[in-house]
Parts: structure tokens; sequence; C-alpha cells
């Protein structure tokens, strides 16, 4: 369970702080899609005799947050709502991982790397490790750095954080950096498992890491919960789908049930805070 979780809880932790942003991101397949075929083409595989090893992961990562960067830069500067700015950049991203792919689907030949996605240590995979060594990285960005404390502000109430001297534009921008990043290493993460780059290697991400993070009660609306929370939300969501799968359930009616958990959940955290919402966008 925890190795099928591992990809999940690394792009919500990154979406994790947009949302607190009280933003949204839908840049997640675009990401990982651009993310997972630019390492597949800078380690060693079967179209080009380029082999930069760990340096090839870095720039993959890099890439992400370059994403990012531009999400964060047109939505703060250009005041493009995030709905928006974030679906186009997916369609970037896209459009650069199909060029990448450009018809012949690079296979990754590299035993090391290989060994991470099968190689095991205390019965899970070396991925795993990784997405938990995440995890505790975005506890300690949320809780002890600014864009982790700003975030949650400006999430709360951005008007009074900038009357209050936040730099509100750099620290959405940073928060939309740092998420593009993940989403960058979940791609890496997902070609590693595959052993090759594919276009729809972030297929359905948006939508399962987005209920992740509601279920585990961080709102929509921003300001409240966090990386923890939206960890939890990535086991409950796990365990769900892995028991829809044992008793049968065809994939069709798992995405219906998923739709329903979200809505339900997005109700739940929402109700005690009715009263004061005068309007709901």
């Amino acid at each position: 369970m925890l190795d099928s979780a591992s990809v999940l809880a690394v792009i919500t932790v990154g979406l994790t702080f947009v949302l607190l942003l009280g933003a949204i991101d839908l840049s997640i397949e675009g990401v990982m899609a651009a993310s997972g075929l630019s390492v597949a083409l800078l380690l060693a595989n079967n179209r080009n005799d380029v082999d930069l090893g760990f340096v090839a992961i870095i720039a993959a990562v890099a890439l992400g947050a370059c994403f990012g960067l531009a999400n964060g830069l047109l939505s703060t500067r250009l005041r493009i709502p995030s709905f928006m700015t974030t679906l186009g950049v997916s369609a970037i991203g896209i459009g650069v991982a199909t060029v990448l792919f450009g018809g012949i689907q690079p296979t990754i030949s590299s035993p090391a790397v290989a060994e991470w996605a099968n190689g095991q240590v205390l019965g899970l995979t070396r991925l795993t490790f990784v997405a938990a060594f995440v995890v505790v990285v975005g506890v300690l960005i949320q809780r002890y750095t600014r864009i982790g404390r700003y975030a949650r502000v400006i999430g709360g109430a951005e008007d009074l954080a900038a009357l209050s001297g936040v730099r509100v534009a750099r620290y959405k921008t940073l928060a939309f950096t740092l998420a593009g990043a993940l989403y960058g290493l979940g791609g890496v993460m997902v070609t590693i498992q595959l052993g090759s780059g594919i276009v729809a290697a972030g297929a359905g991400q948006n939508f399962t890491a987005i209920t992740a993070a509601v279920v585990g009660g961080t709102l929509l609306s921003g300001g409240r919960g966090g990386v923890i929370q939206s960890v939890v939300g990535v086991l409950i969501v796990t365990v769900l789908a892995n028991g829809l799968v044992l008793i049968g359930v065809s994939p069709y009616v798992q995405k219906a049930v998923q739709g329903i958990i979200v809505v339900a959940a997005v109700a739940i955290t929402t109700w005690p805070l009715r009263e004061r919402m005068r309007v709901v966008k």
C-alpha cells in the first residue's frame, strides 16, 4: 500500500501548498508528462547515447519547477485565475512531452535506475523512502519557513496579508514553483517505475491528488489543512482504491466513487463555515 501511495504522496505534498493559498493547480498531468519524458531521454535509453545519471533527475525536477514558476508568474503578474493558468500550462507540458516522445517510446536501460524501482529495503521500494523524505521536508517547510507559514496566511485572508506587509505575489510564486518541482519528481518516479517514458505519465493525477488533499482536510478555499492532513488523505484514497479493485468494482465505477467522496468531503469540511461564506466562487 505504501509503495502504491508513493507517487501520489509526492505530488499531493506539492499541491497542498497551492491549496493553502486558496488557489488551484491543474497542471500536474502536463508537468509530470514533460518531466517524465525528459528524464527518460537524459538517462541511458534506446533512442540516444545520452546518460547523465543523477543529473538527469535534477534536470527533470528543475523543468517541473520552471513550469511551476510559470504558473506563479502568470497568476500573480498577469492576474490570470489559477484555474485557467495551470490548465494552460498543463496543455503546454503535454505538448512538450508529445514532441519529446516523437512516436518512439524511450526505454530506460540503466540497471541502477531499475534497481530504484524494483529493489527493496525493509520490504519497501526505494521510491517509497523518497516519498517519505519528501513528506518530512514538506512538513518542515510548512512549519518552519515563510513559504509554509505565509501560504496559510494568504489563503486565510489575502487582502489582510498584503496590508500587513507580506509580499503576496512572491510567496504565491514560490509555492507554485515548489509544487511544480514535486510534480516533476512525481513524473520521474512514474518513469522509473515503468522503465520508459510515456505522455500519459500523469494521467488522472489532477483529480486524484485534489481528492486526497480534500479528503485529508485541506480546504479548497485555502487557509486550513496541511501536509500531514493531505498525506492522511493519500492513504485513505489509496486504501479505498485498492479495496475497490479487490472486490472487483469496475474502473468506471471507481471514478464515480471518487467523485462522490470528494464532493462529500468538501461539503463536510465547509459545513462549519457555511454561515460565514457569503459568496461561493
